[in-house]
């Protein structure tokens, strides 16, 4: 009967607990998207206000000096 109950715990305890371990690792791939998607983002940022956004650097360096 010992090794009955034990059997049970252990299916019960990966039934429950296990599924949980696995999900709290993250969403890798979703991970992924939101980087490349951000990278999209600046890029296209920068594509559009090239100009304007060099000439803010270089307003902001030539104010420190």
């Amino acid at each position: 009967m010992g090794n009955t109950a034990l059997l049970l715990v252990t299916r019960l305890h990966l039934a429950l607990v296990a599924p949980r371990q696995r999900d709290e690792r993250g969403d890798v791939p979703g991970w992924v998207l939101v980087t490349v998607m951000s990278a999209g983002i600046v890029m296209a940022i920068w594509g559009v206000a090239r100009q304007e956004l060099t000439e803010m650097l270089r307003s902001a360096l030539n104010s420190v000096q």
